[in-house]
């Protein structure tokens, strides 16, 4: 969940920002004419709506992802982009007369200055990640595939990670660069310090008779952190490495505790989003279901088998967005990219999520969560459970509307694609909190506004 604690803590800088930026606007509104607006005529209602609008419209430029790629232009460009929507937004606000005690000259300069103060907290963290002298330094044990990949992974991470090298405790075959192996002079123990490694991670192909456990222990004892591998990738990536785990590993590992309190409160979430949601859909639903019947022949509602908690089928509905014939002759198929099945009308649902909208119902019914892996169809669970190690272990919590893989991942139409869903699908049942619900609730807006990851 370090992930999260990266995004928690931007987010709270930025509102931190947001209330600084409205008190720097109300002290040079009070320079300019005194006795005039102060915090007081707007109170504290308005300031949380400020504050709301413009981190949520921060979030949805994605200003909180990939700081060790964006390069203070893009920054900038982000910011610009996020403050440019806001002026639209709250100008129809303070011309409904709902923010209209809150003033333009305040709201001008409120803005001027949440968009300075951002720029400065979002480069100061960058810089951060950047930084070399702050960097922590970690040393991967091994010097076979898995640790390739350890390795590999240092300088996608969020976290200002530096890779001192790799050490060599076995006969494995070498995968990684020889001029990143470190000359391993007076044992582990002494190699780390000598490096001044703050973070070990173990990734050897075989420890039986070769993990140096008293060196190791060592280290531990002397404040150095020591990682297996499958934590640290799950910790760089939000995902799980699933070629390093066993099913010991699910046993030990943290996580994976779904509390009784903790599913009455999902299943309260659940039920509220799914009431909101036909309230805001249904007065819409004769007007799609109109377009529908006038682009294609067929019915605007259809049902599909899939698998849901603890493999039991139930049925889930969609908005048809195929042809009525689609899968005459050729059975149960994934959609592909620009597929042909699919009405001039059902692309544009696809790409909207429109089609997903019925299944606020299967909400309601206990079928599905708001959050949660995507169900699959019979058809595909049997051939991926043969082909996936553990692909059963997603089944263990109710499938979503929504989920970690679809905001992280683009559609899957193959084995290759399920298995990397699967690695999100997995992380999400570990780390499996409300927080963490919202936040992806939160990412699906954005992917819906954008439009990705649909066929």
């Amino acid at each position: 969940m370090e992930q999260n604690k990266r995004l928690v803590l931007l987010v709270a800088g930025d509102t931190m920002a947001a209330i600084l930026a409205i008190l720097i606007a109300i002290s040079i509104n009070s320079l300019k004419n005194p006795g005039g607006e102060d915090v007081y005529m707007f109170g504290t209602v308005k300031i949380a709506v400020f504050t709301v609008i413009v981190v949520f419209l921060s979030f949805l430029v994605e200003i909180y992802k990939n700081h060790h790629e964006l390069i203070a232009r893009d920054i900038a460009v982000k910011i610009g982009t996020s403050l440019g929507v806001s002026c639209f937004v709250f100008s129809f606000l303070t011309y409904s007369n709902k923010f209209g005690e809150f003033g333009r000259g305040i709201l001008v300069s409120a803005i001027i200055a949440f968009g300075a103060l951002q720029f400065l907290c979002h480069i100061a963290y960058r810089m951060y990640v950047k930084c070399k002298g702050l960097s922590r330094r970690i040393v991967v044990l091994g010097v076979g595939a898995a640790a390739g990949n350890m390795g590999d992974l240092i300088p996608e991470s969020d976290e200002n990670y530096l890779l001192s090298g790799y050490v060599r405790c076995s006969d494995e075959i070498s995968e990684v660069p020889p001029d990143s192996i470190l000359e391993n002079i007076g044992g582990l123990y002494e190699t780390i310090k000598r490096e001044k490694v703050d973070k070990i991670v173990v990734s050897l192909t075989e420890r039986r008779g070769v993990f140096p456990l008293s060196d190791v222990m060592a280290c531990k004892l002397d404040g150095i952190e020591v990682v297996d591998g499958p934590s640290f990738y799950e910790h760089v990536t939000g995902k799980l490495f699933l070629e390093g785990i066993n099913p010991s590993w699910f046993i030990f590992s943290n996580g994976f505790k779904v509390s009784r309190i903790r599913k009455v409160l999902k299943r309260s979430v659940d039920v509220f989003c799914a009431l909101f949601g036909i309230i805001l859909t249904v007065p819409f639903l004769p007007l799609v279901a109109l377009a529908i019947k006038l682009d294609s022949p067929g019915p605007v509602f259809y049902r599909q088998k899939r698998v849901g908690e603890r493999e039991k089928p139930f049925f889930l509905y969609k908005i048809r967005t195929m042809r009525a014939d689609a899968e005459n002759g050729t059975g149960a198929v994934w959609a592909q990219k620009n597929d042909s099945r699919v009405t001039r009308l059902g692309s544009f649902f696809r790409k909207c999520r429109i089609d997903e909208l019925p299944q606020f119902f299967n909400i309601l019914r206990g079928d599905m969560s708001m959050v949660g892996p995507r169900p699959e169809r019979p058809e595909f669970v049997d051939k991926l459970k043969e082909a996936i190690p553990y692909y059963s272990e997603r089944h263990f919590v109710k499938p979503g509307v929504t989920g970690w893989a679809q905001v992280r991942y683009p559609y899957g139409a193959s084995v290759e694609d399920a298995k990397e869903k699967l690695r999100f699908d997995l992380y999400y049942i570990k780390n499996l909190t409300l927080t963490f619900d919202l936040m992806i609730i939160l990412e699906t807006i954005q992917v819906v506004l954008f439009r990705k990851g649909a066929r």
